[in-house]
């Protein structure tokens, strides 16, 4: 298996000619439902997982982003049953995070709230080996927290003093969709794969994107000195993602390549 690439072919097909844990973590957002116009191409959602949880070092972690159609007043419930088989394959649901978009979709006619989330199921091969979480969430009160006698009033001694300005963000993770225009119908923000590949790998691990779409995965991998290996249906979102990570910086090689 090649790394640093990005490969042109169905994933179903190309997973099956990697070796086995060779993956430290993937970062994907599979073409859910019809929610996304994705030229005609469709997906053996179950040869993947299971492809998946082979390729995965024990002690790595899968990123499943999805969401769901709805039909006929229902939503499809697809990503539960994604998500409930990946656990038939053997991964542990680890986490079921949420993407929050700061813009909501809304139809007056549909008798519900608006929308604007989508599911991260956070998937481990056994226990993750790697956590570096993102403290980004300021903490309100430094001050010590000081325990007084209830019949005297008088503080007797401190409880606790937080030892750090941010603590650990919660997680729901929060961005803005849209702004940069790019040629590919389902693009999710940079900063969520940048803040999936921190949290889940290290330095020198090998990222994956199954789905690599216009390669936001692959990008946020080289710029956060990761390898990356990318598998991508089209022909044409593959020269979209060769374009885009020509121009990426590499801290791995020492300038964009």
């Amino acid at each position: 298996m090649n790394i640093d690439t990005i490969i042109t072919g169905d994933s179903a097909e190309v997973l099956q000619s990697f070796p086995d844990a060779c993956i430290d973590l993937t970062v994907t957002s599979p073409p859910y439902d019809n929610l996304r116009t994705y030229n005609g191409f469709t997906f053996d959602f179950e040869t993947i997982a299971k492809q998946l949880y082979r390729v995965t070092k024990v002690g790595g972690v899968v990123v499943w982003v999805v969401g769901d159609a709805t039909v006929n007043g229902s939503e499809t419930g697809t990503s539960f049953r994604q998500a409930l088989y990946f656990m038939q394959c053997g991964f542990n649901l680890h986490d079921t995070m949420i993407y929050e978009k700061y813009a909501s979709t809304w139809n007056i006619t549909s008798k519900r709230y608006r929308q604007n989330f989508e599911y991260m199921f956070i998937l481990s091969k056994g226990q993750p080996k790697t956590f570096n979480p993102i403290r980004d969430i300021k903490v309100k009160n430094m001050k010590p927290r000081i325990i007084k006698n209830n019949r005297t009033g008088v503080s007797s001694y401190s409880l606790y003093t937080p030892k750090n300005e941010y603590t650990v963000r919660n997680n729901i993770f929060t961005y803005p969709v849209g702004g940069k225009k790019v040629n590919h119908p389902a693009v999710f923000p940079e900063a969520l794969a940048k803040d999936h590949i921190t949290t889940w790998s290290n330095e020198g691990d090998t990222i994956l994107d199954c789905f690599c779409g216009s390669g936001t995965t692959p990008k946020m991998a080289k710029l956060l000195n990761r390898h990356y290996v990318g598998i991508e249906i089209s022909e044409k979102y593959t020269a979209v993602t060769n374009a885009a990570l020509f121009t990426t910086p590499s801290p791995l090689f020492g300038g964009a390549v």
